[in-house]
């Protein structure tokens, strides 16, 4: 009988709903399940919360209880003396706990760990994991503070990073676009995010709703997709703009009511979305920049056809332009809303290009990305 391959994968926490933590559990589960992997989750910070999405019993999740969160609420003369100390305590607990378990393989997901792994002699083949796009690697886009400072400190973090992941046996990608700003690296990988759902309740592209789905943030260019639904809104007064998500929202608020937008809903987050999306004819995406973009991949499994930004990156990856959905120069306001028109004034195309985005992404199921972990996990452990 074949030994059972064990992973371990090192991260902060589970109880946040992050993208990062949601891909991770839908893997996890998937390795475990299907696969019949051992999996590891091991944390350093959350001890006593519970994972925020479900998780099979059968992944275990270890705790090193190291707790870098305590770093917030210090002054900042204690914050990089009590770092520094924390990260010798990870270290130390991530070597003792690695030897323990001894995996076959081990997967930073580009954290506080990626500074130490390379140099753990624990036998297990290191991978890495990166879940936003290498130009928005530790942004700073919105934190207040000097420009010029920032800058330096993402260009040193980069710098650090590049030495780390040079020396990793694969260093996992999310989109092709974002891999050719790694071109210097001969050991990348891309893997797409799996889709979290494919859902029997779809869209019938009928209703006079458009949906926009993400946290309120500068991130996500609400305030540009408001200012491109007043142009929208004029054309066709009939339909609605409805956004969803977590955050603050007071700003959008105000650009609503300064420009008296009655057909724009600033909804909160829902944990209903799939009926959002069915009964929803367009979706878009008005964000600056993504890591990958799985809200594009929801909507289409939903048959939404999509207008989105073609920002960095990941919506180049996953629509195919004038087929499941339609491309808008990044941060071009007039030719979103002029877009979002071309769908509402074309009954038949955008109906079309829901059916179309429905199957096109089905290329995203976890069976199909589960194949392609599979076989890479195969390939790292044959060499």
């Amino acid at each position: 009988m074949n030994k059972k391959i064990k992973i371990a994968y090192c991260l902060p926490s589970l109880y946040i709903p992050g993208g990062m933590e949601r891909v991770l559990t839908i893997k996890a589960n998937y390795f475990v399940d299907v696969l019949g992997y051992d999996i590891y989750l091991i944390l350093t910070d959350g001890k006593n919360q519970k994972p925020f999405y479900d998780l099979s019993p059968k992944v275990n999740v270890v705790h090193l209880d190291v707790n870098f969160n305590e770093l917030w609420d210090q002054p900042l003369h204690k914050k990089a003396w009590l770092y520094l100390t924390k990260q010798q305590v990870y270290k130390k607990r991530l070597r003792e706990c690695l030897n323990d378990i001894k995996p076959d393989i081990t997967v930073s997901m580009l954290r506080r760990e990626i500074n130490f792994i390379n140099s753990i002699q624990d036998g297990s083949v290191k991978i890495g994991e990166l879940h936003v796009n290498k130009s928005n690697y530790r942004n700073f886009h919105e934190e207040k503070g000097n420009r010029w400072l920032k800058e330096k400190m993402s260009d040193l973090w980069m710098w650090q990073l590049n030495r780390k992941i040079k020396q990793l046996k694969k260093f996992i990608i999310l989109t092709e676009e974002d891999r050719l700003n790694f071109s210097y690296l001969n050991n990348t990988e891309v893997v797409y995010n799996p889709l979290p759902f494919y859902p029997t309740q779809v869209s019938d592209c009928t209703s006079k709703e458009v949906i926009a789905v993400g946290r309120y943030a500068y991130q996500k260019g609400f305030d540009l997709l408001i200012e491109a639904w007043r142009i929208v809104a004029n054309q066709h007064p009939d339909w609605n703009l409805r956004i969803y998500g977590g955050g603050d929202r007071d700003e959008f608020i105000a650009l609503k009511e300064k420009y008296n937008l009655n057909s724009l809903y600033l909804e909160s987050q829902t944990q209903e979305i799939v009926q959002k999306y069915s009964e929803s004819s367009i979706f878009v995406l008005s964000s600056r920049f993504e890591g990958f973009g799985m809200v594009i991949v929801e909507a289409m499994a939903c048959g939404v056809p999509s207008v989105s930004f073609a920002c960095p990156c990941g919506p180049r990856d996953i629509i195919r332009d004038g087929e499941d959905g339609l491309l808008v120069e990044n941060g071009n306001i007039e030719q979103l809303a002029e877009k979002l028109c071309y769908l509402i004034e074309h009954d038949e195309i955008r109906k079309e290009m829901g059916k179309q985005a429905r199957i096109n992404v089905e290329r995203f199921r976890m069976e199909n990305i589960g194949k392609q972990w599979e076989a890479l996990f195969n390939q790292l452990l044959k060499q």
